[in-house]
């Protein structure tokens, strides 16, 4: 697992345990509703009675993290963070996993597709106000089909088509062993949030 925290924030973070006064108080990592859209990376205090016998733990030279079990594989490759600023400074946490999990080539089919809408489609479909996710698998003999549901301003979209087999397809065929076509499960003649009507 590879979690960085820098120095400043573990500084910034130390003296924020300090100010607790509780004995053998550590910081908790987590991610909310993990591997969604609305995934959230989360710190909190975590005193010793709050402790999850299932946390991993990280200790580092100022302070101990107890990181949520169910957590790990979102907060692969994440950084703590902290710069100081005029007004004291700001804490972050960039988890780049934390709506999908890193996946490999070993990876279940749904997962690496997962990834991909994650990683690479569904940021440029955003500057139009839409998204797309896989809504099903379809196994055949020759290779599988990946059957999606754009949403946003995708649905009605009169340049979907184009976005789909040109974009989207081409993808995930190209990164994705086994899988030799997609499906536009969507209804498009909802047009109200289109991009292009």
């Amino acid at each position: 697992m590879t979690i960085t925290v820098t120095k400043p924030a573990e500084g910034y973070l130390a003296e924020l345990l300090e100010k607790q006064n509780v004995e053998g108080i550590a910081v908790r990592l987590f991610v909310t509703q993990p591997g969604t859209a609305y995934a959230e990376t989360c710190l909190a205090y975590c005193r010793p009675d709050e402790v999850n016998s299932e946390d991993e733990i990280m200790d580092l030279e100022l302070l101990r993290f107890y990181i949520e079990r169910n957590s790990l594989p979102y907060l692969e490759e994440a950084l703590v963070d902290f710069s100081e600023d005029r007004m004291g400074g700001q804490l972050t946490i960039k988890a780049p996993n934390a709506k999908v999990p890193k996946v490999s080539a070993d990876s279940p089919m749904d997962e690496q597709i997962n990834y991909v809408l994650y990683s690479d489609v569904n940021p440029g479909l955003a500057s139009h106000g839409g998204e797309v996710k896989l809504e099903q698998l379809i196994e055949e003999e020759d290779g599988a089909i990946a059957v999606l549901r754009f949403g946003g301003g995708c649905q009605g979209c009169s340049a979907v088509d184009m976005t789909l087999k040109d974009g989207v397809e081409k993808t995930l065929i190209e990164r994705v062993p086994g899988l030799k076509g997609v499906v536009d499960a969507t209804d498009h003649s909802v047009r109200e949030n289109a991009y292009f009507k």
